[in-house]
């Protein structure tokens, strides 16, 4: 796209204006051979606006599996690992060939028709110069015209479809670029959650009173995961959202996040309609501890500070020593320089979860998202996170998922979901005293399979 509008650009305005000027002359010198130059004109125009269709469809066929095709590599190369713990490294390279070979069998027949375009425009200008010889020559016999005056007319001639030529070759090239730019617009147009919200409540500081009011929310409008949710959650109070998979627990916070909307009713913060308040105020005052931790290419203190690109180096240590990461970072070689590699990979799980939360702690939000946050790690490392949430909790308001029941005991209280709505509220031992309630089920499995483990090792 860009040598298009550089180079591309250019080289189309010259044979423009060299097609246009060139042809003035011939007119000048000799109007009825001039015309015969013109004979192919229509036929050329016709076939280069069908070939250009054509090669603009392949573009976009080309363009499309292109993406398809860096998607499974940067996935396939993202989880080698896997790969070859499964020795499934001939599927992949089978898939690799299969993608690899959609995206050349596109691009091969957008080339076929651009050459055919190029024989069949080379075959018109040729019928064409052979017109202007056959018909001057037999001017130049019967002394109509001079053998200067044609050969001056030919060599003008020559010079006339160069630029014809090489208008076919550029709708190639437009084709292509435009395809380009079409994409890259889609990117540009798409409209902004941050920056066109002036228009919104700006609000300087959350208390963090929270306010499900009949929510009803399905990633497919015609299957709802939440289904007229209610629940009011007071600020400083901690509530854990309990459930099996799928009831709905991940999609309250996403819509909390307003990573969505609510197809019907309306979350409220503060009495605020979510979706009135300033993106950018609302998620600079939410803080997250998810279960799958992402970490930055960089140092520890890089990934600690990116909640807060302005802390000071004391800061980013006394966050650190709140998560109960402080002690493993000084026993890495370079401490908080160490480098974390790609996603974290030089880290345990539990490290990683540990920055996480250092990262939550120098964020200092009034909303806080535990998201599975122990899910990963043994019960050691479980221990040191755990104190560490009940640092990090203390004065937010608090929304926990976990699976391990017994990591919610400190919540104020519990929210159990079951497809998609609230059937139970209470504390824990209130729960827990329903013998034939939810959550005691829940709890009840959740027993039985912690049994069958212990036996098991």
């Amino acid at each position: 796209l860009q040598m298009f509008l550089v180079w591309g650009s250019q080289d189309l305005g010259i044979n423009i204006l060299l097609i246009v000027g060139i042809g003035l002359m011939l007119f000048a010198m000799n109007w009825w051979l001039a015309l015969l130059v013109f004979i192919p004109a229509p036929l050329v125009a016709a076939l280069s606006v069908t070939s250009w269709r054509l090669i603009h469809r392949y573009m976009h066929r080309f363009f499309s599996r292109w993406s398809r095709l860096n998607a499974f590599l940067n996935e396939s190369l993202t989880g080698l690992r896997v790969v070859r713990a499964f020795a499934q490294e001939p599927r992949e390279v089978s898939r690799f060939h299969e993608r690899s070979g959609d995206l050349a069998v596109t691009s091969t027949e957008a080339e076929r028709i651009w050459s055919a375009l190029f024989a069949v425009l080379g075959l018109l200008i040729a019928v064409g110069t052979l017109l202007v010889w056959y018909v001057g020559g037999r001017g130049v016999l019967f002394g109509d015209m001079t053998l200067g005056t044609l050969m001056a007319f030919l060599m003008l001639v020559g010079m006339f479809y160069g630029p014809v030529q090489a208008m076919s070759w550029l709708i190639n090239w437009s084709s292509r670029s435009l395809t380009a730019a079409e994409r890259v617009f889609e990117v540009l147009d798409s409209e902004l959650e941050v920056g066109r919200d002036e228009d919104k409540v700006a609000v300087a500081r959350i208390e963090g009173r929270i306010e499900f009011n009949h929510v009803t929310f399905g990633y497919d409008r015609h299957k709802p995961v939440l289904k007229d949710v209610c629940l009011a959650i007071q600020p400083g109070e901690m509530i854990g959202l309990v459930g099996h998979s799928g009831a709905g627990k991940t999609t309250c916070v996403n819509l909390l996040c307003r990573f969505y909307r609510a197809d019907e009713g309306e979350v409220r913060v503060d009495g605020v309609s979510l979706n009135s308040i300033r993106l950018e105020d609302l998620r600079r005052q939410i803080g997250m501890v998810p279960q799958d931790t992402f970490l930055f290419s960089g140092t520890i203190a890089e990934n600690i500070g990116y909640a807060k690109p302005s802390a000071t180096r004391e800061e980013i240590i006394k966050a650190a020593k709140i998560a109960n990461a402080h002690d493993f970072i000084l026993r890495k070689p370079d401490g908080y320089e160490t480098l974390v590699g790609e996603t974290g990979r030089n880290l345990s799980a539990g490290e990683r979860q540990r920055i996480a939360i250092a990262r939550a702690v120098l964020h200092a939000p009034r909303i806080l998202i535990l998201d599975e946050a122990t899910s990963q790690v043994d019960v050691e490392t479980e221990s040191l996170i755990q104190e560490a949430i009940a640092r990090l909790v203390r004065g937010r308001t608090t929304i926990a998922i976990a699976h391990r029941l017994s990591t919610l005991k400190n919540a104020d209280r519990l929210v159990v979901l079951k497809e998609g709505k609230v059937v139970e509220v209470g504390t824990h031992d209130e729960l827990l005293a329903k013998a034939d309630g939810e959550f005691h089920r829940l709890v009840e499995k959740y027993q039985q399979v912690s049994r069958v483990k212990a036996v098991e090792r």
